[in-house]
């Protein structure tokens, strides 16, 4: 009988982990933030350097999302933009925008 339990599945009843049941549950912030880089960087043809803010709205996410524009020497020159990136509950891109652009190390107003 001990050998029959050590074959029994370890997966919970019901429970499905398919890629389709993956896609189709809500996306959390963390996801949502990279799905927002991993899309925006294939639209814009730019890297991506960080998330610097994500919010749970209504109807999905908004990340801010930071991208590498001009690549500069020194460092310091390059310049840098902020994109709001809207996504569905799901992860999906609903659109972006380009918020701000400033060089590398400037400081906030």
């Amino acid at each position: 009988m001990a050998e029959r339990e050590r074959r029994t599945s370890t997966k919970e009843p019901g429970r499905r982990t398919s890629p389709a049941h993956r896609r189709s549950r809500e996306t959390g912030p963390e996801q949502a933030a990279e799905n927002a880089c991993e899309r925006l960087a294939a639209l814009i043809s730019h890297p991506t350097e960080g998330v610097s803010a994500v919010r749970r709205e209504d109807d999905g996410w908004r990340v801010c999302v930071d991208v590498l524009e001009v690549p500069r020497i020194p460092d310091t020159t390059s310049l840098l933009a902020t994109y709001e990136v809207d996504l569905d509950s799901h992860g999906e891109l609903r659109e972006y925008r380009r918020v701000r652009r400033y060089r590398r190390g400037a400081a906030d107003d």
